[in-house]
């Protein structure tokens, strides 16, 4: 069975939502999800990835058309003993006040979850807590080294857009509005600094 979704100006979350939909429906297939733009067919490749599922994607033009295939044996089951706890990091600063040592706070907070036995299996950021993630942060050694360890690291693609700082993602992966609210609803334990 093949499904045809058309996500062609459509933004963040629309496309993840209008494709995960189709493959709710299909018990084996194929869902072909067609996009404009660069970020919608990274997130759909991700979610993919995610998903333990395979993908294909092509571009005529403008459009990126990405495959996805469902079968049977390859759908992942959950793992229910495994911890699931989020860090979702809103700003570059860590409390109020000071905005000099609020930055200082979040660094100091960043390198802490280094030293955890307990490490998050997520960090989320957004808003202007994307510019951590970005080439010059401060905090670039310690999230690599969370990453290395098996930290997921998502930074929202819209906030990077918004601050004009796409192109200098560090670390990490680029995210979405879906996976970010995904992320926390599935979470055992959300930590917010």
């Amino acid at each position: 069975m093949e499904k045809i979704v058309d996500a062609k100006g459509q933004t963040c979350p629309i496309p993840i939502i209008m494709t995960k939909k189709a493959l709710k429906e299909i018990d084996e297939g194929v869902v072909v999800t067609s996009v404009d733009n660069q970020i919608s067919k990274e997130n759909l490749e991700k979610m993919a990835k995610e998903m333990g599922l395979s993908f294909e994607t092509k571009k005529e033009g403008d459009t990126f058309s990405v495959r996805i295939t469902k079968e049977i044996e390859n759908i992942p089951s959950e793992n229910l003993d495994k911890k699931n706890t989020v860090v979702v990091i809103s700003s570059d600063k860590m409390g109020e006040g000071m905005e000099e040592l609020g930055k200082i706070l979040m660094k100091g907070f960043i390198y802490t979850l280094t030293e955890m036995d307990e490490l998050p299996s997520t960090i989320l950021f957004y808003n202007s807590g994307a510019r951590l993630t970005v080439e010059g942060s401060d905090s670039i050694e310690d999230l690599k080294i969370l990453q290395e360890n098996g930290t997921e690291i998502l930074t929202c693609g819209t906030c990077l857009n918004f601050y004009g700082i796409q192109d200098k993602l560090s670390i990490g992966e680029v995210s979405n509005m879906y996976t970010i609210v995904e992320k926390q609803i599935k979470a055992e334990k959300i930590i917010r600094p």
